[in-house]
């Protein structure tokens, strides 16, 4: 799919966007471990979190529902079957990972596959501590989807995680929730947290501190009511582009401003940016918050260390912000970006130039000096959802029409985003 972007005039109105991904995820995966009826709302519209569901269901899980809204019947810790055939996670790194920490507690063995980028990405970083707990599994290379899991009893660890990751921490914890004892996470730079919120309103005993997370095994989990706050990384794309482009003024409604992932707002108006919470509420666990953005002449500046891993999923976009920033951008300690859903860094630096952007790509991140002019071009999304994203909203900036190939990948988390795009540049 091509899709064709003009120049705006402005970026206005105001929008609500789908529920995060993230939090998605995790409420599908852990009502349906837990006792009784979960009603999920505003469930992510993405094609990975419904990877998940199907998932689920494969193993069991009665799901009934459509569109944003969800019943899951609860199977407990011990109500899962085994699929009667192969799991499909797609293109989610999210599923696979996550629901390897479940699969490796069942009495059964279990395949796990995704599509042919999913099948690039490594995955030692579970298998390694899920081993350790007593889980059998087998990879293609020793590294690679599909996963073959065979499902053991297992034992509690205390597991430091040798890079920051939200999705090996929730490996662990949720293989965790089904061991006789304590298992422990350290994490050396804190990620994001919505795992240990969700874990806590099901009622899991959890505790974390100084990046210590400590969860007691077997918990009975209790199906809940549940929102799905909308996606930061989602809003980051309308945050950016309304910072961008001159005369603009943004009204996003219902964000989740977990603070383990606000630090993207943090950033920015550390770099000039008008950004506003006028509203700001707790639901779930969860905080959520209107945010209000004007367009803004932004200084630049470092990403680095514990900041990188915070914003590690908005660097496409914050890289496109950065060539109009006054200083520039410079990011560091991203290597985690060239095994994503593409070698971001490369991605990101190849659609720069051909945006007519001068950047240095790092082994570990990228440099891009400031001031610079956008002009129209022929971008690729080479699959990626979060490429096809970011450069749509640098198309906005540029003197001409710009063509976003593979521009369907934007679907994998946001299927509305061209609708919602048009809505806000007409």
């Amino acid at each position: 799919m091509q899709q064709r972007i003009s120049p705006a005039a402005s970026v206005t109105g105001a929008i609500t966007l789908p529920g995060d991904k993230s939090i998605s995820h995790r409420y599908a995966m852990i009502s349906s471990i837990a006792e009784g009826d979960s009603r999920i709302l505003n469930y992510s519209t993405g094609a990975d979190c419904h990877s998940t569901l199907a998932c689920m269901r494969a193993l069991g899980v009665e799901i009934t529902g459509e569109g944003t809204e969800f019943l899951v019947r609860g199977k407990g810790l011990d109500g899962l079957r085994a699929p009667s055939s192969d799991l499909d996670a797609g293109n989610s790194g999210s599923t696979i990972r996550m629901l390897s920490g479940i699969l490796a507690a069942q009495p059964f063995v279990s395949r796990i596959f995704g599509d042919e980028s999913l099948s690039k990405r490594p995955m030692q970083r579970i298998m390694k501590p899920l081993a350790q707990m007593g889980a059998g599994i087998r990879a293609h290379e020793d590294k690679f989807p599909p996963l073959e899991i065979h499902g053991a009893k297992l034992r509690p660890i205390d597991y430091t995680l040798p890079v920051p990751s939200a999705q090996v921490k929730t490996c662990v914890l949720f293989a965790g929730l089904f061991a006789e004892g304590e298992t422990t996470v350290i994490e050396p730079v804190r990620s994001r947290d919505h795992s240990e919120i969700a874990l806590r309103e099901f009622g899991a005993d959890l505790t974390a501190n100084r990046g210590k997370i400590t969860l007691v095994g077997r918990p009975q989990l209790t199906g809940r009511d549940l929102i799905v706050p909308s996606d930061i990384s989602s809003a980051a794309f309308f945050i950016v582009a309304a910072l961008l482009v001159p005369g603009s003024s943004l009204v996003i409604r219902g964000v989740g401003l977990n603070p383990s992932r606000s630090a993207l707002l943090d950033l920015l108006i550390g770099m000039g940016a008008k950004i506003r919470v006028p509203q700001l509420e707790s639901q779930n666990g969860e905080l959520i918050g209107e945010i209000q953005i004007d367009h803004s002449t932004l200084q630049g500046g470092i990403i680095d260390g514990a900041l990188t891993a915070q914003v590690i999923d908005e660097i496409p976009v914050l890289a496109v912000l950065g060539a109009a920033t006054e200083e520039g951008l410079t990011i560091k300690d991203a290597g985690e970006l060239r095994v994503k859903e593409t070698d971001r860094i490369t991605t990101v630096v190849d659609n720069l130039r051909r945006l007519g952007v001068a950047a240095e790509e790092l082994p570990d991140g990228l440099i891009i000096p400031g001031r610079q002019k956008f002009r129209a071009a022929e971008f690729d999304s080479f699959g990626d959802h979060r490429i096809a994203m970011a450069f749509a909203v640098a198309a906005l900036r540029a003197d001409g029409e710009s063509v976003i190939h593979n521009a369907d990948a934007a679907s994998v988390s946001f299927p509305e985003f061209w609708n919602t795009l048009a809505r806000v540049t007409e």
